[in-house]
């Protein structure tokens, strides 16, 4: 099998990268050649540091309106682009060029609490407010909409009497840590460009 290069894309502190840079740091199949991020300063350039991956910052207009830095990319034969917190929307040229190959991660059990504005804390607090006694994450390709591409993977937590939101967040993080990392190399090992592999 050809190795595949990926891409991760953060925006925060970047937890999730590092834990997804550990996963597959000595893979024999998978390499993540590259951390994409739209802040300078965010904490995912300094664990891109720490692990020796190059960091491409980018700037909104060019990736909204412009190229969406896809040169960038396919200079570095990337195969699968990976959310791990990126916050901007994904243009239409990144999900035409990367049919099925971008994945993104949401902390709720989509449809639900998906959408513009829907993340981190605000997801945790619109599920409190609802009155759900079960929250989760949803693993889902990315389409030209947020939140709304199919869904590859889901696990659940409970919701618990005086949760807040940051309580119910540190639950949510436990679960992203532990699937992420495998529903990727699962996916991407089987080079997955039609159906969903079982999981």
């Amino acid at each position: 099998m050809k190795l595949q290069r990926l891409a991760i894309f953060a925006s925060g502190a970047g937890s999730n990268a590092d834990r997804i840079l550990h996963h597959f740091k000595q893979h024999p199949q998978v390499e993540v050649a590259l951390v994409v991020c739209n802040k300078p300063g965010a904490g995912v350039l300094e664990v891109a540091r720490r692990h020796g991956v190059e960091t491409l910052l980018v700037q909104r207009d060019r990736f909204a309106n412009g190229d969406a830095y896809l040169p960038e990319l396919q200079q570095r034969e990337l195969q699968w682009l990976v959310l791990a917190g990126f916050l901007w929307k994904v243009p239409p040229a990144l999900v035409n060029a990367y049919p099925r190959h971008i994945i993104n991660i949401h902390p709720a059990l989509l449809p639900k609490y998906g959408g513009k504005g829907m993340y981190g804390h605000h997801v945790h607090q619109a599920v409190l407010d609802a009155g759900d006694t079960e929250s989760g994450i949803t693993i889902h390709y990315v389409d030209e909409l947020y939140d709304h591409g199919a869904t590859i993977f889901q696990a659940t937590c409970a919701v618990l009497p005086g949760d807040t939101a940051s309580a119910l967040a540190q639950r949510i993080h436990q679960l992203e840590h532990q699937h992420y990392p495998a529903v990727l190399e699962q996916l991407v090992l089987a080079g997955n460009t039609t159906t969903t592999p079982g999981f």
